[in-house]
């Protein structure tokens, strides 16, 4: 199994334009989102999924800001995590972990830790990510406590509370800078 983690551009990011709304119909049963009218998942007059991709196309037009990469196990797109860096980011962070993404056929395979922790060294300093903090996403909660406990050592931030979006979310907090970065055998 080879797994690759790939920044992609505007000749690329069709794949990760393929897979988003699926990881959108995924969100909706965790959030209970409906499609709107036009079987769209999105909450405004979005009729197709080009104009979707249209306003998506915010991640390649801001290179060394917003970081789109694409997850692939042995040459087949497998998911897909958004990196964004200050402005795009919540206060006290330097780099927060938009959206990540993993396709049904591959979870529970390694792929999804294997790719987090490559994204996680890609960028090094004060990280976030969130996730939703119900009962019906105990599956990515758990994975993140995991992935988070071996990559830091235990050393990362857990908290409940409302974030920038004025949802209330499971936040993570952890920096892998300079002293407290994981030893490349714990990865």
């Amino acid at each position: 199994m080879k797994i690759t983690v790939t920044l992609t551009d505007s000749t690329t990011k069709f794949m990760i334009n393929n897979l988003y709304p699926l990881y959108l119909h995924d969100l909706s049963e965790i959030w209970g989102n409906l499609p709107n009218q036009y079987g769209v998942y999105e909450d405004n007059e979005t009729q197709t999924l080009n104009e979707q991709n249209k306003v998506f196309d915010i991640w390649w037009e801001k290179p060394g800001i917003l970081y789109p990469y694409l997850i692939k196990e042995d040459g087949i797109p497998a998911g897909f995590a958004l990196v964004a860096t200050p402005p795009h980011t919540p206060p006290g962070c330097e780099f927060y972990l938009n959206e990540f993404f993993i396709l049904r056929p591959f979870r529970g395979t390694g792929i999804a830790e294997h790719a987090a922790k490559e994204v996680f060294n890609l960028h090094i300093g004060k990280w976030e990510l969130q996730t939703n903090p119900t009962t019906t996403n105990r599956r990515a909660q758990h994975f993140w406590r995991k992935t988070l406990k071996k990559y830091t050592s235990d050393s990362f931030q857990e908290e409940c509370r409302k974030s920038y979006d004025d949802e209330l979310k499971m936040i993570f907090n952890f920096n892998n800078g300079l002293g407290s970065r994981p030893e490349s055998s714990q990865l």
